[in-house]
């Protein structure tokens, strides 16, 4: 299964894109769209049967029927098939409901049998020159455009258009009604936000001053710590100073002692002499007893 390019009859519509499209029978109707610079004016017509371009009717101006993006759709009334498009972009957005009335004879000329592209040119000016009826009707906050080819009257057509439209306008106000709660409750959520912004900013100013207390405590601990390690550095050289004047004193001591214990050997050695004398025995007789 493959996709094929079949040979086409009659003026072969411009490139497009955004237009929209609905069949009758065997023909196949496409309005609308646009290529990047302007919207296509024209409504066109394929039978599908012989693939036979033709077209049905031209607008003119920057109307929402030349517009990309519209929806088309096909209905009855009365026993006969209506095309009726809604919305579009042509640089602006378009509420307008727009009918159109397929006439029996552009139903024919669409369905005959292809016809050389001269005969075909000559019958898309024809075409071009028909005569188009409008109606223009406003509905509250909605524009409602009728188109009828080859002067059809279709006024119990309007109604119906006038009572979709007031059916259309029946959901976007409830729509509006809608959307208006939801703003009044995201403001709702937004005031609330805001007034949970300033409580954290509040209790973010608390806390940055508790910080900054608790800060200036460290750094009074950090000053006392820092005068702490000086007076105990003072003390363990004063520690040291004290060792080396106990070693000095023990020193001493054991210096004083010995100069104690010479003085008493030379104090005794100084008294037994002189009794030594006394007893007519010589220092050296005492010495060898």
């Amino acid at each position: 299964m493959e996709w094929s390019t079949p040979t086409q009859q009659g003026e072969i519509p411009s490139p497009r894109a955004g237009h929209a499209g609905v069949t009758v029978g065997e023909n196949w109707f496409i309005t609308g769209g646009g290529n990047n610079k302007s919207g296509v004016s024209e409504t066109v017509v394929l039978n599908m049967s012989t693939l036979g371009w033709s077209t049905v009717t031209i607008v003119q101006g920057r109307v929402p029927l030349a517009s990309e993006g519209l929806s088309l759709v096909l209905c009855s009334y009365n026993g006969e098939d209506i095309l009726v498009s809604f919305g579009g972009y042509n640089g602006r957005y378009s509420n307008e409901v727009n009918v159109l009335k397929p006439s029996h004879r552009s139903t024919l000329q669409s369905m005959e049998t292809p016809v050389p592209d001269s005969v075909s040119a000559m019958q898309n000016a024809t075409n071009a020159t028909r005569d188009l009826e409008s109606d223009v009707a406003t509905v509250q906050e909605g524009k409602i455009r009728e188109i009828v080819v080859d002067n059809i009257e279709s006024e119990p057509m309007v109604n119906k258009v006038e009572e979709t439209s007031e059916r259309l306008l029946a959901a976007l106000k409830a729509e509006k009604e809608d959307l208006e709660s939801s703003l009044s409750k995201e403001k709702l959520q937004t005031l609330q936000l805001k007034q949970d912004l300033t409580d954290a900013e509040t209790r973010n100013t608390d806390l940055y001053k508790e910080l900054q207390s608790v800060r200036g405590q460290l750094a009074s601990e950090q000053s006392r710590c820092f005068k702490l390690e000086v007076d105990v550095a003072e003390l363990r050289q004063k520690l040291q100073t004290l060792e080396s004047l106990k070693k000095e004193l023990e020193l001493l001591q054991r210096q004083k002692a010995a100069s104690e214990q010479a003085l008493n050997e030379r104090r005794r050695q100084s008294s037994g002499g002189v009794w030594g004398w006394i007893a007519g025995t010589p220092p050296n007789q005492q010495d060898d007893a």
